[in-house]
């Protein structure tokens, strides 16, 4: 297995390919911890670049219903910590693909922050994005992460105020997640308007790339994103492809590969 920096390099061969990295986000464990395991695989297959693991929490106050109902789902299917760890490390017995944990700072901060981060890397996370740890307050899993080699993706938001977004990015670490939404995670109609604006706001003071995700479901949108990003995460509408089909794992395998091949048709066809 690989130990360098996996999420630079896949940004790196992006940028040679010229197109953007496609981000998939899914709740580990969901529907349970089998089927989501080929859940990773069919992802994987299909087109993702960057491997987005939600752990599942009981009060995930950044997402909309569709990822409340698939932390649900897993909570209820018996799914511990533990589990996520081994579903990582199940994940890489066949691929080296980058992988994030998306997560709340008490999931960590309960089982003893450096315990947490040192076991995430011996399974092989990639990165952390820690929703409800602001910048001010991560200092001490920053340093962890510092001295595992984990990243740490912190998030910019519509409402950040300009003057905020350097005392972000200096946290930060691997990549940049700007949320093009206000509010929580869903499936959206259309992209913000300001959004070219906003992620060149966000480079004036990082070289690291920026990614975008919130509400995004075409692969128009994705396209329109690719446009102005170095990544585009979609989230909801791949869950979905779980929540739609509960009780038959062939179809919730077959539909989320050919959701996944639909949707990065958008970034192989940046400009």
């Amino acid at each position: 297995m690989k130990t360098n920096d996996r999420i630079a390099e896949l940004f790196s061969t992006c940028k040679d390919a010229n197109r953007a990295a496609f981000i998939g986000y899914v709740c580990a464990c969901d529907p349970d911890f089998d089927t989501s395991l080929e859940v990773c695989r069919s992802l994987i297959d299909n087109g993702v670049d960057i491997l987005e693991l939600g752990v599942p929490f009981s009060d995930p106050l950044a997402d909309g219903l569709t990822n409340q109902l698939a932390a649900q789902r897993a909570l209820e299917s018996g799914c511990t910590g533990e589990d996520v760890f081994k579903l990582v490390g199940a994940i890489r017995e066949f691929s080296d693909i980058p992988i994030v944990f998306y997560t709340y700072y008490n999931l960590i901060y309960s089982q003893g922050i450096d315990k947490y981060v040192a076991l995430a890397k011996e399974v092989g996370v990639d990165g952390m994005l820690t929703l409800d740890l602001p910048p001010e307050e991560s200092t001490e899993l920053v340093q962890s992460c510092q001295k595992h080699g984990m990243k740490n993706i912190f998030i910019v938001a519509p409402t950040t105020p300009l003057s905020r977004i350097p005392v972000i990015v200096k946290q930060a670490s691997g990549f940049v997640y700007y949320v093009s939404r206000e509010g929580v995670t869903g499936v959206r109609d259309d992209l913000a308007g300001d959004l070219d604006q906003r992620v060149k706001e966000i480079r004036k003071h990082t070289e690291l790339p920026v990614v975008v995700g919130f509400g995004i479901s075409t692969p128009e949108q994705v396209q329109g994103v690719s446009a102005c990003s170095d990544g585009v995460v979609v989230g909801s509408v791949l869950v979905n492809c779980i929540s739609e089909n509960l009780g038959n794992r062939d179809y919730i395998l077959e539909n989320i590969g050919s959701k996944s091949r639909w949707l990065t048709t958008g970034v192989l066809e940046k400009i």
